[in-house]
């Protein structure tokens, strides 16, 4: 697949995860939901890719950095992620998750030693600014002293996504396959959800309703398998901050499902916000050096305006 594809793959398949996450909140408790998610997921991965004749024996070493993987990025991020959206909106809760942009700059250029390009933090800052005026009315009803607790929790879960976003960026640059990788850390991020939750002294529970077990499916094949294929690889590809802005515009196909399906109303102010995503999102995707060009010719074009008009 070219680039366009997988971030076109990745918005699609993500933002309708919302709708599927919701069958999935009930009498399963969620560390137990997220880890029968990605557990389910990493047997299908690890079960096509024996088939296929991959590579599925790695070094301890290897093991260790796919292990951290799937802590980070599938199991404790989304672990927070459900305690965090049960106590705030889900506007307020996307706004928190559209800071991962920012966050994979500032670790990209710790950990990773890569620089931060202007065009992305610009591209950025239009988009976050497009997705608060798309959640705009949420935000307004938020009650900030009920609501500091689980901010400071989906920032934490925010955080620990970008982590896993650069270990997995790290993890292509020392020559380990994204296919394997996703299945050992999926298998590791699920073990450690059930773990967590045996400690907790958690009920091992399971839900046989059909609504129950169609979303489990459909998000460990394609909201793990298939999203976080596409996503991961794109990392590897055009970098951990750019491929990240997947994460302003999936809330947004989000929303247009949700007025398809539960009758949410775009209004002037979030068409608004809906073109500044837009915006955000055809810089974002400008190659750095389309960028610049565009840049000097608008500069240019003003030198030329001012000196008509004095």
């Amino acid at each position: 697949m070219n680039n366009l594809t997988l971030y076109i793959t990745t918005v699609l398949i993500w933002g309708s995860t919302w709708i599927a996450i919701t069958f999935q909140l009930g009498p399963v408790d969620p560390l137990l939901s997220v880890g029968y998610r990605f557990l389910l997921a990493a047997l299908l991965l690890l079960g096509y890719s024996h088939v296929a004749g991959k590579k599925l024996r790695f070094t301890r070493r290897e093991h260790l950095f796919m292990a951290l993987q799937g802590g980070l990025l599938f199991g404790l991020n989304y672990w927070l992620f459900y305690l965090t959206t049960a106590a705030l909106t889900s506007g307020l809760v996307a706004v928190i998750f559209s800071t991962v942009v920012f966050m994979n700059m500032v670790n990209g250029r710790l950990w990773l030693g890569r620089s931060i390009q202007p065009h992305v933090v610009i591209a950025a800052t239009i988009g976050l600014t497009g997705i608060v005026l798309v959640f705009w009315p949420e935000l307004a009803q938020a009650d900030s002293a009920t609501t500091l607790g689980a901010l400071l929790l989906g920032l934490l879960a925010t955080y620990l996504a970008s982590l896993g976003n650069i270990l997995s960026a790290r993890n292509q640059q020392c020559g380990l396959p994204v296919m394997q990788t996703n299945a050992y850390g999926m298998a590791y991020g699920g073990g450690l959800m059930l773990l967590m939750a045996v400690a907790g002294g958690t009920p091992l529970t399971f839900s046989v309703e059909l609504t129950y077990l169609l979303s489990l499916l459909y998000l460990s094949l394609f909201g793990s398998i298939v999203a976080f294929g596409c996503y991961l690889t794109l990392i590897g590809r055009i970098g951990a901050d750019r491929a990240a802005y997947a994460g302003l515009l999936f809330p947004v196909v989000a929303l247009q499902l949700s007025a398809w399906f539960e009758s949410y109303q775009w209004t002037p102010l979030s068409l608004t916000g809906l073109g500044m995503v837009l915006l955000g999102n055809l810089l974002m995707l400008t190659p750095p050096t389309r960028f610049r060009q565009l840049l000097s010719r608008s500069v240019r074009a003003r030198g030329v305006t001012g000196e008509t008009t004095l």
